[in-house]
């Protein structure tokens, strides 16, 4: 029987759907349906957004997470029902769900797996150049199995895949640790590439894009390898671009995937002439360097992608602060300076993160923490409010920078826009979306941020 003190609360009328994540956690990625947004010919002293659907930049390819050998595993070890539920949420847009659009995979283990492998370890003293024990079966226990589940989701997931290390034979100093790759495997590693696509393909798997190397200046994870810009360019121009293009491999090429205080690590390359066909744009970090840098590439070379491919939040960082600096950086930032995409670091992590390689990330914290229950962290927000509304295939649209409001917009295939605010000020602030001429007046408390959709 219904509690008849109970009252039924109709949503108000609103031409502006409004969700919202406040700082103190008190709002989680809720649709405001209290909040009446009607676009009027009214004027104030608002700080005012303006919105130019006439100013139009770059597609937009999605939004996710890295799904690293660890998250497959975590979640696939949850119980049938709530896994499917959990991927659900994940990867449609239906209700609640937040419609996750693009993942990052790693090629052999990450050091967000259990430990470091290739597809093609040999006994020590050994080569295998003809690649006859390659094999990705390592996967068909919990990636591949979890993959398959969300493109049966989201058939037009996009999926960029990364390795951390070539097989250790194939390196100079014979580790997962550090070392380059020798020269003289340059052609049986673009083989591997190849290999690799087509296996994952014959699963049921499109691998988008792959970049040739994770972090390629840095030694000391685990994996890792170092490939400096030279030696990337001489793999790319003369071995993996001819590989792909001669075994008929659509997937794109994209360079460098690392920190943005290196920028002439891609520029050097791109400005390879015999190198530019091959590639489709380079993907960036901001461990280091500044995230308008990003502009600077693309405007050097505006046919050629730019891509935003790892950031991770910490275990020691806060809700606030970290809602603060990746919405302002990352889903703001970095689609403000052309990029396609925005990827965090990772989906998923266990309750005392203890599961990665010897001297991999220990302070990685996934979107999702997931242990006898599952926990959604700050990067999960982050997240959502983008790829939930922000679909691929949108465009980023014109909107005016205003002081403590920083913003984007986009303008979706449906013909929705969509305007992502963060309120970085120090007080709950109203102000104006100014679109056609008329107006409609939110209000954000200090810290939150709020997605617009019309």
């Amino acid at each position: 029987m219904p509690n008849t003190g109970d009252t039924i609360q109709t949503p108000v009328k609103t031409d502006v759907t409004f969700w919202m994540t406040r700082a103190d956690k008190s709002v989680l990625f809720q649709k405001q349906t209290n909040t009446s947004l009607i676009f009027t010919s009214s004027t104030n002293n608002n700080p005012t957004i303006d919105i130019d659907t006439t100013q139009t930049y770059q597609t937009i390819d999605g939004f996710g997470f890295a799904l690293t050998g660890v998250s497959a595993s975590l979640i696939n070890s949850l119980p049938e029902t709530t896994k499917d539920a959990l991927l659900k949420e994940l990867f449609l847009t239906d209700s609640t769900d937040i419609g996750v659009s693009y993942l990052r995979i790693s090629i052999g283990a990450s050091d967000l797996s259990v430990a470091p492998f290739t597809y093609d370890e040999v006994p020590a003293g050994q080569t295998d150049t003809t690649l006859q024990n390659f094999s990705i079966n390592q996967e068909e226990t919990d990636l591949i199995p979890i993959l398959q589940k969300i493109v049966a989701l989201e058939p037009s997931i996009k999926i960029i895949a990364t390795p951390w290390t070539a097989p250790t034979w194939m390196k100079t100093n014979g580790s997962f640790v550090g070392g380059s790759l020798k020269p003289e495997y340059y052609n049986v590693y673009a083989r591997y590439f190849v290999k690799y696509i087509e296996a994952m393909q014959a699963a049921g798997i499109n691998i988008t894009a792959v970049t040739p190397q994770n972090e390629p200046l840095n030694a000391y994870n685990n994996p890792a390898m170092v490939m400096q810009s030279n030696e990337e360019d001489d793999f790319v121009k003369n071995y993996l671009g001819p590989q792909f293009k001669a075994n008929h491999i659509t997937t794109k090429i994209i360079i460098y995937d690392h920190n943005l205080d290196h920028p002439e690590y891609a520029t050097d390359i791109l400005s390879d002439t015999a190198a530019y066909p091959y590639i489709d744009g380079s993907a960036f970090h901001l461990y280091a360097g500044d995230i308008n840098t990003m502009s600077s590439v693309h405007d050097l070379f505006p046919n050629k992608n730019v891509y935003f491919t790892e950031q991770y939040t910490s275990s020691t960082g806060n809700f606030h602060d970290d809602l603060d600096w990746h919405i302002q950086n990352l889903i703001i930032g970095a689609t403000r300076n052309w990029s396609k995409n925005v990827l965090e670091w990772n989906l998923a992590s266990d309750p005392n993160l203890q599961l990665h390689t010897n001297g991999g990330c220990s302070t990685c914290l996934g979107a999702l923490t997931i242990g006898t229950t599952v926990t959604r962290n700050v990067s999960y927000y982050i997240i959502a409010h983008a790829a939930k509304f922000v679909r691929p295939g949108s465009v980023r649209i014109a909107s005016s920078v205003v002081d403590n409001l920083p913003n984007v917009a986009f303008k979706t295939p449906d013909g929705k826009k969509v305007l992502i605010v963060l309120n970085t000020g120090l007080s709950t602030t109203t102000f104006n979306i100014r679109f056609n001429g008329k107006i409609v007046s939110p209000t954000l408390m200090a810290g939150a941020v709020g997605t617009f959709i019309w």
